[in-house]
C-alpha cells in the first residue's frame, strides 16, 4: 500500500527559505526514482528536482542553483527532502512528492495531500 505525507511548507518572504520533508511507505518508492512535484492555481503540475536511488539529482530549470533535492532510504521507508532558498512569489504553490516513474502513467493517480508554500513580496 502506498502512502506518501508532505510537511514543511508555510508563508515566506521572497528570498527567504523552507525546507520540504515528504515521507513515503510502499516498495515502489524505495527502487524508483523520487521527485518533487508543485502544483500553482490554474496551472498543470510540474516536476522541479527529481533523485535516482544513486542518489543523482535533476532540477527544472526555474530552481536550478536555489533548490535541492536528497533522500534517505530506511527499511520500507524513503524519506525525501527539498531544500529551498532564494524563494520567489512564482515558488507558491502546493508541493508534491512521488515517483515520476509512476507518474508518467496516465492510469495511477494516488497523491498525498501536499504542502503549501507560499512567497510573499
Amino acid at each position: 500500500q502506498l502512502q506518501v505525507v508532505e510537511s514543511g511548507g508555510g508563508l515566506v518572504q521572497s528570498g527567504g527559505s523552507l525546507r520540504l520533508s515528504c515521507a513515503a511507505s510502499g516498495p515502489v518508492f524505495e527502487i524508483y526514482d523520487m521527485g518533487w512535484y508543485r502544483q500553482a492555481p490554474e496551472k498543470e503540475r510540474e516536476l522541479v528536482a527529481s533523485i535516482t536511488t544513486d542518489g543523482s539529482t535533476n532540477y527544472d530549470d526555474s530552481v536550478k542553483g536555489r533548490f535541492t533535492i536528497s533522500r534517505d532510504n530506511t527499511k520500507n521507508m524513503v524519506y525525501l527532502y527539498l531544500q529551498m532558498n532564494s524563494l520567489k512569489p512564482e515558488d507558491t504553490a502546493v508541493y508534491y512528492c512521488n515517483t515520476p516513474r509512476l507518474v508518467v502513467n496516465p492510469a495511477y493517480n494516488y497523491w498525498g495531500q501536499g504542502t503549501q508554500v507560499t512567497v510573499s513580496e
